[in-house]
Parts: structure tokens; C-alpha cells; sequence
């Protein structure tokens, strides 16, 4: 395990340096624009790095270390030159804390380089597998999440408002949505802990009234980042694209996927699946 962290920690520093080269190159261009480019040339630093492992999985926490710097960028360097503490630390803390703890959930379950999601294993099998690796797995999440962190552009950068009522609520709801996902994400972790729970489904907690409670959380952090730019203006209203695609992301793809996976390998699954919503946890 030591060799598998140390090879994703020189991995994504590189990827760092190699973002920050390619920003200062661009930096008099848009600032969004910048920051999308040097996203991309971090996510071309871990795909040659998964090609060289032969693991996509290194990719795995890019999706929630990468924002870090992108937004604590976006606090101290906002176009609109003006920082407003109170405004500053309502939008970024959500952020930090929900990076920090799927960062930190990524670590716990990580078996190392010699393990590989097998979703990213079944996509390699289909013909013109690097194309699939190089632009599905990698280059199409981070487009993924760059869009989806639009609205803390607006909010942070663009926006000089300041904090109101409305944005300590859309802040206390982002934080609320990664609470959920921590709390779904354990529930998960002890029933797989046990060992009387092998080939069984979980169908306890907040899993009884939907099958995916962590995915509605990360759905709900996203759509949060977006109710906090349009708590401080209402002018941004159109950036409501951003969650809605990740959301269908998850509705469509992810939780599909999952789903599929786990009628293969549970005998109890498909009376769970006629059962149990696949979200909302609300009774069918």
C-alpha cells in the first residue's frame, strides 16, 4: 500500500505543477477559461500515469482533490478584485469539507494499485479501449465537475454581493448533503464489515428507502453549490444546467451501472430494486 500512495501523491503533485505551468501561460485569458485548461492538463498527468500502473483507479480521487485548488484560487484571486470574508468563507467551507471527507472515504476503501473499479474495468474491454480510458474515464468527469463548479465561479469571482440570509441556508444545505453521504457511506462500510452480511444487500438505515442515499448526497452538494451563487443573485438563475447534468449523470449512468452490477451478484437484489426507490428515499 506505502508504493500505491506514493505513486498517486508524485502522480497528482505533478499533475499540480503541470496545471499551474499551463494556467500561467493563460492567464490573460478568461479565468474560468484558464483554470478549465489546467484542469484538463492535470487530468492528462493521471491518465499517462494510470496507462503506465495500468490503473484507471489512480483517477479516482482526482474528482475531489482537483477542486480544492480551484476554488481556494477563486477566494483570493476573484476577477471582480473584491473579497467579502463573510461571503468567501459561507461558499468555500461547504467545499473544502465535502473534499476533504470523500478524499478521506476514498483512502479508507482503497485496496491499491493492484485493484481497479470494475466499471472502468468492463469499459476497457469494449474495442478502442485507450480512446474509452483516456476520454470516459478521465478527460469526461473532469469536464464533468469543471461544469459543475461553474456557479462557485460566479459566486466567488464574479459576484460582489455580499452574504445574506439566504446563502447561510444554502450553505448549512451543502454542508447537510455531505453529512447524508458521510452517514450512507458508514452505514455501508459496517454492513460490509461484517461478515454474515456476505452476498446480502444492505436494506438497513438510510439504504431501506433508497438505493443509492450516498449518490443522493453528492447529487445534493452540487445542486448546493449552485443555490449558494444564486442565494447572493438571483441574476445566475441559468446556471441551474450545472447539477442538472451531473445529476442525470448519476440517475442515468452511475447508479444504472450499479444497479446492474449488483443484480449479478445479490439473489435479493431485484426484490430490492421493485422496492426501493432509486434515490429519493421515499416509499414505492
Amino acid at each position: 500500500m506505502s508504493r500505491s500512495y506514493t505513486v498517486t501523491c508524485i502522480t497528482y503533485l505533478a499533475a499540480f505543477v503541470a496545471a499551474i505551468v499551463v494556467c500561467n501561460l493563460l492567464t490573460n485569458s478568461n479565468q474560468w477559461i484558464m483554470l478549465l485548461f489546467g484542469h484538463l492538463t492535470a487530468t492528462l498527468v493521471v491518465f499517462i500515469s494510470s496507462q503506465i500502473f495500468r490503473n484507471s483507479s489512480l483517477y479516482d480521487p482526482f474528482w475531489s482533490v482537483a477542486p480544492i485548488p480551484i476554488v481556494v484560487y477563486l477566494a483570493i484571486y476573484p476577477e471582480s478584485e473584491q473579497i467579502n470574508l463573510e461571503k468567501t468563507f459561507l461558499i468555500v467551507l461547504p467545499v473544502l469539507f465535502w473534499a476533504f471527507r470523500l478524499t478521506l472515504n476514498w483512502s479508507r476503501d482503497w485496496k491499491g494499485l493492484g485493484d481497479e473499479d470494475f466499471r472502468y474495468v468492463n469499459l476497457k474491454q469494449k474495442p478502442f479501449a485507450i480512446m474509452i480510458d483516456l476520454f470516459g474515464i478521465h478527460i469526461y468527469p473532469t469536464l464533468q465537475v469543471n461544469l459543475s463548479l461553474l456557479p462557485v465561479y460566479y459566486g466567488l469571482s464574479i459576484s460582489t454581493n455580499s452574504a445574506n440570509f439566504y446563502l447561510y441556508l444554502a450553505s448549512i444545505f451543502t454542508i447537510s448533503a455531505v453529512i447524508f453521504e458521510t452517514v450512507a457511506d458508514e452505514q455501508m462500510r459496517t454492513f460490509r464489515n461484517s461478515g454474515t452480511n456476505m452476498g446480502k444487500t444492505m436494506k438497513e438505515g438510510l439504504w431501506a428507502r433508497s438505493r443509492h442515499p450516498n449518490y443522493l448526497g453528492e447529487i445534493l452538494f452540487w445542486w448546493g453549490l449552485f443555490f449558494m451563487t444564486v442565494s447572493i443573485d438571483t441574476g445566475f438563475w441559468y446556471l441551474f444546467i450545472c447539477p442538472l447534468i451531473m445529476n442525470l449523470m448519476f440517475s442515468l449512468i452511475t447508479c444504472r451501472m450499479m444497479d446492474n452490477r449488483s443484480l449479478e451478484r445479490r439473489d435479493d437484489y431485484a426484490e430490492y430494486l421493485d422496492t426501493t426507490r432509486q434515490l429519493i428515499p421515499w416509499k414505492k
